[in-house]
């Protein structure tokens, strides 16, 4: 492929780039609450042929769920066409392509260390390195940043969330106005129609926010904005999956080929090289760089660039090789032992004490194999349907940033919602049944004394009970006779918590008439999962599912 059939083969890549990235933002926009439907394994799609992910389960979960074995053939076409993937088909790729067109200076004088391969490549190899000996150990931290996820969990819980309030704020300002002419009013058949249809069928969840969301913006803003520096830097030198599939495509089938004859090292190819594949002008080139891209092809004015089938033995065309230290790499896998030793080197990691505020769904297993497992990709947030499932900052460490939580006073975990289990592409959330999922404890609610009205004021309030969905009710009322200020003596219902039948669901705490620090407040205590976490031992029969 050269010249012209080079020019219309990155027409077709842009177009392909696009379909794919449009069909991620369709799957995370699918991703939202369907009443009396489960939700489709269609929507994991991209994580399940991730060969990361595929990759950090099973070395850090010793677990491999049958759905992420599609990811061998990613694996399968990277061996035979290279990296491809990152070319074509990454989300997350596509969009550091736009950044970089969109950022580049317009005028520029070739620069060596900016178009070509340069020994920061090798980056991304350590940092992989240092992420699978954490794996090794447990920690599961490469997938927080792999793109797919680092770009679902970022229009999960930031963008689509900023476009919600922009969407509001904008459609209540213009109603607001009531502008218009006679009885024709603007918001009446401009942004109403509009607004119900995004509040009904793309939102969902009315005014749905997330703690952190500004954090995870930034962070993906600033890979965006490294492409000032350097065009695609995450995909060159950063990208744990790019740097998977690099090791993978070291010798594939099919390869790039020069007519030396026609070449007269002009680096042009070179420039527009997306991946820096290019060692220095003329046929040096290195597989495990290049995106398949084409750009080269097609800039070449002799027509002197083209891709070949070659078996992977063959010395011609020649290949450059990743050529990686072994000493940085034993260095890099033992700093990530260091890191992750950092990481848990704190008592709730131990297992000695738990974070009262760390009140993981239904289904979640034991804390240690949910964060070998959890990529915190934040598709079970973007399912709840109530918005209660948040991303974690500091409660569960820094090695389980950005994995959810409940949050009772946002949202609670409702009754008849199973989602989070079923969308959760490494079953670190399992896949309960609504029954299961009913009697799976996730925490226990208990009354502030001092807050609660019945108790500090001396007056009924049983909003509580009335909505403890728990059909036995887990929250009771009692008769007791208080005194008011003035010596009159009068009975009022005072709550209760059965901690028997408390399942932890935060609907008490969420409909608390305090809206600053409920009175009624759900903590980690008595979850099934962790067995010493139960200080109001249940009866015998409730025993936990865990070892």
């Amino acid at each position: 492929m050269s010249g012209r059939r080079g020019a219309a083969g990155v027409a077709v890549r842009r177009i392909v780039q696009l379909v794919f990235l449009a069909a991620f933002l369709g799957l995370v926009l699918l991703a939202r609450p369907q009443p009396g439907a489960d939700p489709s394994r269609f929507l994991q799609s991209f994580f399940l042929v991730d060969p990361l992910i595929l990759a950090a389960t099973w070395i850090a979960a010793h677990a491999v769920p049958a759905a992420l074995l599609w990811a061998l053939g990613v694996v399968a076409l990277t061996v035979v066409l290279g990296r491809v993937f990152c070319g074509w088909v990454c989300p997350m790729g596509t969009l550091h392509a736009i950044a970089g067109r969109a950022l580049a200076p317009r005028r520029r004088k070739p620069d060596p260390a900016r178009d070509h391969w340069s020994p920061w490549h090798r980056a991304k190899y350590y940092l992989l390195a240092g992420f699978l000996a954490m794996a090794v150990f447990g920690g599961h931290w490469v997938t927080v940043f792999d793109p797919l996820v680092m770009l679902y969990r970022t229009v999960t819980t930031a963008l689509l969330p900023g476009a919600q309030w922009a969407v509001e704020q904008g459609s209540k300002a213009v109603y607001d106005a009531d502008l218009g002419v006679g009885r024709v009013r603007l918001h009446d058949y401009v942004t109403e129609p509009p607004y119900r249809f995004l509040r009904d069928h793309v939102f969902v969840v009315s005014r749905q926010a997330f703690l952190g969301g500004g954090l995870i913006v930034a962070v993906f803003g600033l890979t965006l904005a490294l492409n000032r520096w350097r065009p695609r830097f995450w995909c060159r030198y950063l990208c744990p999956l790019g740097a998977l599939l690099g090791l993978l495509a070291w010798r594939p089938f099919l390869r790039r080929t020069v007519r030396k004859e026609d070449c007269n090292q002009c680096d042009l190819c070179g420039m527009t090289c997306g991946g820096g594949a290019s060692g220095s002008p003329g046929d040096q080139w290195r597989p495990s760089e290049c995106f398949g891209c084409l750009n080269c092809t097609r800039s070449c004015a002799r027509q002197s660039l083209g891709f070949t089938w070659q078996w992977p033995w063959r010395k011609e065309p020649r290949v450059e090789p990743i050529d990686l230290s072994r000493r940085a790499t034993l260095a890099a896998a033992a700093g990530g032992v260091a890191t992750l030793a950092f990481l848990r080197a704190n008592p709730q990691a131990r297992g000695t004490t738990y974070h009262p505020a760390l009140i993981r769904p239904p289904g979640a297993r034991s804390e240690r194999e949910f964060l070998a497992r959890c990529t915190g990709c934040g598709m079970c947030m973007k399912v709840c349907p109530t918005g209660g499932l948040q991303p974690t900052l500091f409660e569960a460490g820094l090695e389980g940033i950005w994995t959810p939580r409940l949050v009772p006073q946002i949202g609670y975990c409702d009754h008849m919602c199973n989602r989070c289990g079923q969308v959760c592409p490494t079953q670190a959330i399992e896949a309960l049944s609504i029954e299961e999922k009913q009697s799976r404890k996730i925490g226990l609610a208990a009354f502030d004394t001092t807050r609660c009205i019945p108790y500090a004021y001396g007056t009924d309030c049983i909003v509580c009970e009335e909505h403890c969905p728990i059909p036995e009710k887990a929250i009771y009322a009692v008769e007791v006779e208080v005194t008011d200020r003035n010596g009159q003596k009068k009975t009022i219902l005072q709550p209760h918590v059965d901690p028997q039948k408390c399942i932890g669901c935060g609907v008490c705490e969420n409909v608390c008439p305090y809206q600053d620090r409920p009175g009624i407040r759900v903590t980690s205590a008595n979850e099934s999962r962790h067995e010493e976490n139960q200080p109001v031992s249940a009866s015998g029969s409730d025993s936990s599912p865990y070892p």
